[in-house]
């Protein structure tokens, strides 16, 4: 009896003692582990999954706004086993990103483990690609649309080298993408590069890096995005038209329909912030839905609690904190706006 109290006694004391060392590991982690990425392992070891859901800011900005934080939100709802991983210009090696309340959404963002944060250090990214030249050579100072261009190599880069999906920061995931390798088509004959995916060390995307800067033309928006994706997409197989939902295949590489990422096209987008009648559409053929935040820029449209609109329903339903927090906040009003401009 006394030898199966002490064996009793034992494993209560180990189970105790595994539990405290959890918790002060957790405790701890609170204040030294998050800064500066808040990675269990190096990020290189990280990205090397090929898995991870890439966001990226080209400006010097710390703070996302709630339609950034929706969209990296609702990926980590989405995709809860892989890591999802924002890169920012404004992050440096020093930088410690701790929980503050001067940066709610940072804080919110910290708190969901499968987000991490990475410095955007672009001559490095680009090391051993084809945009290394061209990086290293232009002023940037009189590029007119250099963050969008800058944030159009990078993607590149970034997947070209370790693999995933690649995600703008207005799209706001729905359900898990299927495939590896993908495009997603604006229409019949043309390609979007706000969202795509691919395998580390596709072929596509190193002849996608050589086009760019073969064919660079900063004058022309879109040059180096979607209608860089659009000619390389054409140089490999015809495009023809959709037929009702389905994707094409172009040899090894899915062309999605229009429908997956875009049943609002963007000259309707003002519809993400109107009343829906039904009011709660399910989008069951859509993966994500992209909320062109670049259309916005000058009427910036918020999402306003109480308003019944399709973009309140949107965070309400795939990014709860976002909504709860930089949306509802404490007295139930609106606390911050969208920002003048997303991916």
């Amino acid at each position: 009896m006394l030898k199966e109290l002490q064996v009793s006694l034992s494993l209560v004391l180990l189970l105790a003692c595994g539990f405290l060392y959890r918790l002060s590991l957790k405790s701890r982690c609170l204040f030294s582990c998050l800064p500066p990425f808040k990675s269990p392992q190096g990020s290189e070891d990280l990205l090397r999954q090929g898995r991870s859901i890439v966001f990226i800011e080209t400006s010097e900005r710390m703070e996302p706004t709630p339609l950034v934080s929706c969209a990296v939100e609702s990926a980590a709802k989405v995709y809860p086993e892989q890591p999802v991983a924002f890169f920012m210009k404004g992050l440096s090696n020093a930088t410690q990103l701790l929980p503050s309340s001067s940066y709610p959404a940072l804080s919110l963002l910290l708190a969901i483990d499968n987000v991490f944060f990475f410095p955007l250090d672009m001559e490095r990214l680009f090391e051993g690609t084809p945009l290394y030249a061209w990086y290293t050579h232009i002023n940037s100072d009189k590029e007119k649309y250099w963050l969008h261009v800058s944030s159009d190599a990078s993607r590149l880069a970034i997947i070209w080298k370790y693999g995933g999906i690649y995600m703008d920061t207005d799209i706001i995931s729905l359900r898990p993408i299927p495939e590896a390798n993908f495009l997603a088509a604006q229409g019949s004959r043309s390609s979007s590069n706000g969202v795509f995916g691919f395998e580390p060390r596709h072929p596509f995307l190193w002849a996608c890096m050589e086009n760019f800067v073969e064919h660079y033309n900063s004058h022309l928006w879109g040059n180096q995005g979607p209608l860089l994706m659009t000619r390389m997409l054409r140089v490999r197989c015809r495009l023809g038209d959709f037929q009702e939902l389905g994707d094409l295949k172009c040899q090894n590489v899915s062309f999605l329909h229009p429908q997956r990422f875009y049943p609002i096209p963007f000259r309707e987008w003002k519809r993400y912030y109107q009343v829906w009648d039904p009011p709660h559409p399910s989008f069951p053929a859509s993966y994500a839905l992209h909320l062109w935040n670049f259309m916005n820029r000058r009427e910036r449209k918020t999402v306003q609690a109480g308003s019944n609109t399709l973009a309140e329903h949107l965070y309400r339903q795939h990014c709860p904190r976002t909504y709860r927090v930089l949306v509802r906040g404490p007295q139930g009003f609106v606390t911050r706006g969208l920002g003048p401009r997303t991916q």
